[in-house]
């Protein structure tokens, strides 16, 4: 006889189970470790008695010898102490893990966002964050990933990644504290918002329009953010160089500018630097227009220029020690 273990996830809706966790759950008898399992109303519901009782895995592993038994929910400790028990035996049952409920993809993020929230109540640190506070972590973050990117760190990137995101959901835990009409939201606002926008800013995926290429695509977003605009503006599509963040670096930030100003057809000769310019920034100027003209990205060369001089000057300090 077996005992049959019915593993769920706590991060899919209960009552959400395989057809054949539902068949075995109602051949019972079933028990389980937790009078507050999620899944124990629904089971209730259906006519399936649980019986609540101390988790007691070589009792489990021996009872199940002379008959069905269904555990339900199981952690990874619990498994490891049934199949002792079962070793220990010299007949022992079978067992059967059978999934109930499996996460979707996106479904560990509701842990992070479980976790922010009892950081945010229970840690002083947390607890006194503000908007303003988190700002430098988020421009070191970003930075962080970048640099991983350019070494080709993947694994690291995966970490930086998480320090990134956790800087999104500690400023959307934040904001949760205040009223909406001041200006509050939450992590599932700020989701709502980005998919929203990817919405409507990809009517050849998720609509009925046809694109024969990536520039028809770029084409199509430059159209649909001016609408955007427009309509936040009271029917003023206002000017391509808004929303540019003019606290960024000042070469990205005058990549960026060039980028937008050619997408909107500004004349060529917007490129030369206007007259009283200081000589050293209109040359940086110049410079960046040489590296958009090639397709580069100045930021990004003057990066690898950085990474090499340091290159060279920890090989010279080698060799001078």
């Amino acid at each position: 006889m077996p005992l049959i273990v019915v593993t769920t996830s706590p991060r899919v809706a209960p009552g959400l189970l395989s057809h054949r966790a539902w068949e075995v759950l109602e051949e019972g008898p079933v028990r389980t470790g937790s009078d507050d399992h999620p899944h124990l109303p629904y089971l209730a519901e259906a006519g399936v008695a649980v019986e609540v009782v101390t988790p007691d895995p070589a009792a489990l592993v021996r009872e199940a010898r002379d008959g069905t038994v269904v555990w339900l929910g199981a952690d990874e400790t619990l498994m490891r102490a049934i199949g002792h028990a079962a070793i220990a035996l010299d007949d022992p049952p079978v067992i059967e893990v059978v999934p109930g409920s499996y996460d979707l993809p996106g479904a560990r993020v509701l842990d992070l966002v479980e976790v922010m929230d009892r950081l945010r109540t229970n840690c002083p640190w947390d607890a006194k964050q503000t908007h303003e506070s988190l700002a430098p972590y988020l421009l070191e973050e970003a930075y962080e990933v970048l640099e991983t990117i350019e070494e080709g760190d993947h694994a690291a990137l995966r970490e930086e990644l998480g320090d990134l995101l956790l800087q999104v959901a500690f400023h959307a835990r934040v904001a949760h504290e205040r009223p909406e009409e001041s200006g509050g939201f939450d992590i599932d606002d700020v989701a709502d918002g980005i998919v929203a926008k990817l919405v409507r800013r990809h009517p050849h995926v998720f609509a009925d329009t046809r694109v024969k290429g990536e520039e028809e695509v770029n084409d199509n977003w430059e159209t649909i953010k001016a609408a955007e605009r427009a309509a936040k503006n009271g029917g003023d599509s206002g000017s391509v160089l808004d929303g540019v963040p003019m606290g960024q670096p000042a070469l990205s930030l005058t990549a960026q500018l060039m980028r937008r100003a050619e997408r909107a057809g500004a004349p060529a000769e917007f490129l030369t630097p206007a007259e009283g310019s200081a000589d050293l920034g209109a040359r940086l100027f110049d410079l960046v227009r040489q590296a958009h003209a090639a397709g580069l990205d100045p930021e990004a060369e003057l990066r690898t220029a950085a990474r090499d001089y340091r290159d060279r000057v920890r090989a010279w300090e080698s060799e001078n020690r």
